[in-house]
């Protein structure tokens, strides 16, 4: 059923009766969590906060610890696992919807699937005043920048945008690590987070050091990609996600290839974020639709030839280079 309680972001949980926490992404679920317990707890400290697992839940428990306490703490009670409830639980949040508690925030967080379909509807059709905070998993690169942007802003930590693509690039296939990373530059940088201070901490990431050639070779500077790709390749790079990186950006670039608006309007049209629509639009300058066309297929050739088509993976990447930092032109050795 479509849901009539309002739909939240992971970083817009507040409180309320009841708090639906959903979805697959269990670093955004648990970032909404922690939020929604320290904003309770700001508010009063003496918050009692009570854990239950749904899957072994019993029947009466939820009464239990709803009820009134001699001192009155505000309480809360996260439960877990909605998504193996039993029918025990699922009867008596049923029955707790008709009337919450005073005082007490209710959280339940469900994983996803249809198990526990009877109670979702009920708390999406508004029974109970609750909120749902989605927690789906972060597939654009625009919502990944989005989410180091909001773990800094949360911190009250300053980052240069620059270092939020740097971060970003460097953890966009695994949300978690992108998560530890924040945390750790949150923790250890100085007052504000630069470029330099990302590059100092994870320079040596292959997706780090495989951009920055990119960036050189689709900037027509060929000599500076082939340094810094042969810097990588000593430093242990491999160079399968090496020609990943490049299939990337030259996506993007294909994308945006006459595409016209600005670049809130494109960003949003491609689901990117602004800075990459800003950053293809400059890595297009001087390009054909043919050039664009022929590196599109080097890099595929290319990208054979490192998983295995070609004896020298290193050759195959130093003739890409040289092609796409002649913009697509046939470049003749």
């Amino acid at each position: 059923m479509k849901a009539v309680i309002p739909q939240l972001s992971w970083h817009e949980v507040r409180p309320a009766a009841v708090v639906l926490v959903s979805g697959t992404e269990t670093v955004l679920a648990e970032r909404a969590m922690r939020i929604l317990r320290d904003t309770l707890r700001d508010a009063d400290p003496s918050l009692e906060v009570t854990d239950v697992d749904a899957a072994d839940y019993v029947p009466g428990e939820l009464a239990s610890l709803a009820s009134p306490s001699l001192f009155g703490e505000p309480r809360l009670i996260r439960v877990s696992g909605a998504e193996r409830a039993n029918d025990a639980f699922v009867d008596d949040l049923i029955g707790y919807l008709q009337a919450p508690a005073d005082d007490t925030t209710l959280l339940v967080r469900h994983g996803g699937g249809q198990r526990g379909k009877r109670f979702l509807d009920a708390i999406r059709s508004g029974t109970g005043g609750g909120v749902e905070v989605v927690c789906a998993e972060l597939k654009r690169d625009a919502d990944k920048y989005d989410f180091a942007q909001a773990e800094f802003r949360m911190a009250g930590k300053r980052v240069t945008p620059g270092a939020l693509r740097a971060v970003t690039s460097a953890f966009t296939d695994d949300l978690a690590e992108l998560a530890a990373a924040c945390q750790q530059l949150i923790s250890d940088a100085g007052d504000e987070v630069t470029e330099s201070t990302v590059d100092r901490y994870y320079g040596g990431r292959v997706e780090t050091n495989a951009f920055r050639v990119a960036d050189a070779a689709l900037a027509g500077r060929y000599g500076e990609a082939l340094i810094t790709l042969r810097h990588a390749l000593a430093s242990g790079a491999d160079p399968v996600p090496m020609v990943a990186a490049f299939a990337s950006k030259l996506r993007t670039m294909a994308r945006l290839y006459g595409a016209r608006g600005s670049s809130a309007q494109l960003a949003s049209q491609f689901g990117l974020a602004p800075w990459q629509v800003d950053r293809a639009r400059r890595d297009l300058q001087g390009w054909t639709e043919e050039g664009l066309a022929r590196s599109i297929e080097v890099v595929a050739d290319t990208d054979a030839d490192v998983k295995g088509a070609a004896r020298d993976p290193e050759f195959a990447l130093e003739r890409m280079i040289a092609v796409l930092s002649a913009r697509g032109e046939i470049v003749r050795s």
